[in-house]
Parts: C-alpha cells; structure tokens; sequence
C-alpha cells in the first residue's frame, strides 16, 4: 500500500513539469494574408455626456454619468503582403444610466443609451517590419456612422422628483475610432488568433424629442434636448480567423547518406536572434580545426541557418553572419581561408520541421562539413 502510494504520489508531482515540458513554444501569429474575420467583446467605459439646456439652448454645466457597459463586434478584413489591411466592421456598446451631475440640484438618471455603428478600419502590423518575439501589435484608425438610442432616458432632481426630463429615441452621427492591439498565436489551429484591443470610440452631438415636467403639477411642455460628443473608451477580447494563413511547410525530404565519416560533421548552436559564439560553440569549432589538420580534405564548408522566427529576409542576412562568425573561429584556429566556403540558407533546410513563426533552438545552427 505504500509503495503504490509513493507511486502516485510521485506521477502527480511530476505531471505539471511533464505537461509544461509538451507546451509549444511562445510565437507570434504568421502575418495575416487575405481574407480575415474577427469577433471581440468586452468592457465599455463611456464619458459623461455633456447636455445642452433645453429652454435656453445655451451650453449647460450638466452631465450625465452612465455605468460601465458592454462592448461586442465583428468584422471582416483583407491583409496585404505589406502590412496594411483594411475591414468592415459592426459594432454595438450598452450602457445604463447612473446619475446626472452640475444641474444645480441632486441628480439622479435613469434608463440607457445603446449604441450601433458600421465602420471602416485600416490597420497596419507591425510585425510586417520588425519581427517581435512572441505576439504580433497593431494600430488603426476609423470612420463611419452610429446611431445612439436613448431608451427610457430621464434626470430629474433625486430630492423632490421635479424638474423632470424625459427623452427617447434614435439618432445618428459621424462616428470614429481608434485601434491598438495585439494577436497572440493559437497553436495546432493553422490560422486562428487570440487578439487583445483598446479602442477608442466617438460620435458627434445628438438632438432629442423631451417633456419637460417643471413641477408636479404643471402640464409638460414639449423640447429639444442636446447632447454633445459621445465618447467612448474599451477594453476587448477577442477571436481572429486567416482564410489565407500559409500551410505548414512540407517534411524535407530525406537527407543522402554522407560521403564522409560522421566524424567530418560539426553543428554549432546559437542563441535566439544571435550571431555571436558562445563558450562551447568555440570548443566545437576548435574540434573541428585540430581534426581538419589529421585528414586529407579537399574543401570545408560553413553554412547557416535560422529557425522560422523572422521573416525570409532577415533570415537570411542571419544565416550569412552567424556562418562568418564559425568562419572567422575556424581561421583563428589556424585553418587557411581558401579552404573555407561560408554561405547562409536562412530558414531553409530545418532540422527539425515545423511551421512558420517557430523558435526551434536546433535550427538556429551552422554545419561544419569536412570534405
């Protein structure tokens, strides 16, 4: 009983490093191409509305305070290969009346505003131009056109019930936006990311139908009540699907047998982003110099390669610099420099096969081949 208890003891204890040990690795989602949908929902902060006085039609101090709300969307975009892209959107934001503030008496409010509106966005991902790590950021702005219907919407003086002010309806406005986010890749689904926004959100003054009640027994009198910019701040999660994300690249094909002995063959390994040798890339560099010198060889080639973390272009510049780092190495050691042949494959020829976007640490390497 003991002994299968340790057993299980121990199985438990070491299941959360086993599943850790089987994550994958943190990578940014592949830049979007073509078509692309998203959907997101969260939270909608919206500022005091400003009022404008409805017997005067001069500005008014008053404002009205709502609660924190609900946002949801959904769009549908295009990607091009630069970076920018651009999508059409809906959008919808709720919010309920709290209270009304600076109308010279205890304000309270009540019922809600609900907000519709179809924009048009462009965007730009940064990581077109400067790969980062582990997620991908954006930014983008919008224009189009909401309509905000005040459902029940009316302030009044909280202590004696009068003045009283009563309005509805559903008016629109030019509307506008601003975006900043960031897509987060979702691993095993080709195509499909987490993506995390705040946004921005405005309209432009609205006018609406009201009775007024001056006291508890007067008869209401008909007028238009105003209120000015809507302005929205939010916070959202969502979900993004690429109709055009590029399928895992194909296994490679299987490698000839070697001419020479395995002996010959040297694979050195570099950090993250890195060209620079570390303490035991020298030692393994300094191996294959001294043995060098014990064959007859023709040629020694130095190629490099990346893992699939940054684009085909810097991929490549970082192949190149990593195999003249091992060249440089291999000439300190005492090898002469016209036997030498440095060349960079970028992300091409992965040891180990894997999609685009993937920090594998043994394809970031440099072979050292004997011939």
């Amino acid at each position: 009983m003991k002994l299968r208890s340790l057993l299980l003891g121990t199985i438990l204890l070491s299941a959360p490093t086993m599943a850790v040990a089987q994550l994958p690795e943190l990578a940014p989602p592949p830049p979007l191409t073509g078509l692309y949908v998203g959907a997101g929902a969260g939270a909608n902060w919206l500022q005091p509305q400003h009022l404008i006085n409805p017997v005067t039609g001069n500005a008014a101090n008053g404002n009205l305070v709502a609660q924190t709300g609900f946002v949801a969307l959904g769009n549908i975009g295009y990607a091009l290969p630069s970076g920018l892209r651009f999508e059409l959107e809906g959008n919808y934001r709720s919010n309920k009346w709290n209270h009304a503030s600076g109308l010279g008496f205890p304000g309270g409010a009540g019922g809600y505003e609900v907000k519709e509106a179809v924009m048009f966005n462009a965007l730009y991902d940064f990581s077109a131009l400067i790969p980062v790590p582990w997620f991908a950021p954006y930014a983008g702005v919008g224009v189009g056109y909401g309509w905000a219907r005040e459902s029940s919407l009316r302030f009044y003086n909280n202590v004696t019930g009068t003045p009283r002010f009563q309005l509805g309806g559903n008016e629109g406005a030019i509307a506008y936006q601003a975006i900043v986010g960031a897509a987060f890749n979702i691993p095993y689904v080709r195509g499909l990311a987490f993506t995390t926004e705040y946004r921005f959100f405005g309209m432009g003054s609205r006018s609406y139908d009201s009775l007024i009640f001056p006291t508890a027994t007067a008869a209401p009198v008909s007028a238009k009540v105003k209120l000015g910019n809507n302005f929205n701040h939010a916070v959202l999660l969502g979900l993004r699907y690429n109709f055009g994300a590029p399928p895992p690249p194909p296994p490679p094909a299987p490698a000839p047998v070697p001419a020479q002995a395995p002996a010959r063959s040297y694979l050195v390994f570099f950090d993250w982003d890195k060209a620079t040798l570390t303490d035991r890339a020298r030692q393994i560099i300094r191996e294959a110099a001294d043995n060098s010198t014990r064959v007859q060889y023709t040629r020694i080639e130095v190629n490099g390669y990346t893992d699939t973390s940054g684009t085909p272009q810097y991929n490549m510049g970082l192949s190149i610099r990593r195999a003249n780092a091992v060249k440089a190495e291999l000439i300190k050691d005492g090898v002469p420099e016209n036997a030498i042949t440095a060349q960079g494959f970028g992300d091409t020829h992965l040891l180990v096969p894997t999609g685009p976007g993937v920090r594998e640490p043994q394809n970031r390497r440099v072979e050292i081949i004997i011939r």
